[in-house]
């Protein structure tokens, strides 16, 4: 079986996220997609970051009608801060027996170059990349054979305008699964 991981903090998570996942796991040639929910990332505002867990239980909620995707909570195992190959050593350790391959966005792509070992990356995963608005500059990693560019719907959603949204007091809840929206609702979060 070949896995797909989609990383991200998920805070929340939002219908944009399903839609890329359903496109990849059946336009490709994965089994399954599996959302990493990643414990806080230093390039993110703590004080706007749920709990891990409850992230955890947005991404089960979301996820749980649909047997193709799944969640993992593998790096809140692991020594922080972390990097994406050393995830993707451990999650193959685990489960020796599933290949596993990488999710990103364009946007990432972008500067690939310079994560961790990005070599090691190209060597012995693949790489699913969904288009964003913002088009790719030239990029010598564009024609790598690890990469394939797959023709997803642009979804220009964010957890940000979501939490802002909140926040203010809008409707958001279109954008999010029933259950997660119930959720995040009945526990008021990002209302401060």
């Amino acid at each position: 079986m070949t896995i797909g991981l989609y990383f991200g903090t998920f805070n929340p998570i939002h219908v944009g996220h399903l839609i890329i996942a359903n496109h990849i796991v059946e336009h490709t040639n994965l089994d399954k997609i599996w959302f990493v929910v990643t414990p806080h990332n230093p390039l993110k505002n703590k004080k706007t970051l749920l709990d891990n867990y409850q992230r955890l239980e947005m991404v089960h909620m979301a996820t749980s009608p649909y047997d193709k995707l799944g969640v993992s909570n593998i790096e809140f195992g692991l020594p922080q801060p972390n990097y994406t190959i050393n995830t993707l050593e451990h999650i193959k350790e685990k489960h020796p027996n599933h290949s596993f391959a990488l999710i990103m966005g364009e946007d990432n792509l972008k500067s690939l170059h310079k994560w961790k070992n990005y070599e090691l990356l190209l060597e012995n995963y693949e790489i699913y990349v969904y288009p964003r608005v913002t088009k790719l500059s030239d990029n010598n990693l564009s024609n790598h054979s690890s990469i394939h560019f797959v023709d997803a719907p642009i979804v220009e959603i964010s957890s940000t305008h979501i939490r802002k949204n909140i926040k203010d007091g809008k409707d958001i809840e279109p954008l999010l699964p029933h259950s997660v929206w119930k959720y995040i609702d009945e526990m008021n979060f990002y209302k401060n």
